[in-house]
């Protein structure tokens, strides 16, 4: 398969949360790669019914507003924007 990100990714295993709205409950992630331009986030509960568009709230309150790229069950592809 053919690299096509602009930006290469680094592998860490980091604890995300991601924030649909702020009344709603936040969903727990796990940050598999991570770059200044997004993230492949895994989805323990499984990745139906989560937004096109949301907040990644990282370790330390570092919040990112993404864009899901692409899905599979239980990752998602997001670009940070």
């Amino acid at each position: 398969m053919d690299e096509r990100r602009r930006v290469g990714r680094a592998r860490v295993l980091k604890t995300g949360r991601i924030a649909v709205s702020e009344k709603a409950p936040k969903i727990e992630c796990a940050v598999r790669n991570i770059s200044d331009a997004g993230a492949c986030l895994q989805v323990h509960s499984g990745t139906f019914g989560i937004p096109r568009e949301f907040d990644l709230v990282m370790e330390g309150g570092l919040r990112h507003p993404c864009r899901v790229v692409w899905r599979t069950e239980s990752r998602l592809g997001v670009s940070f924007g």
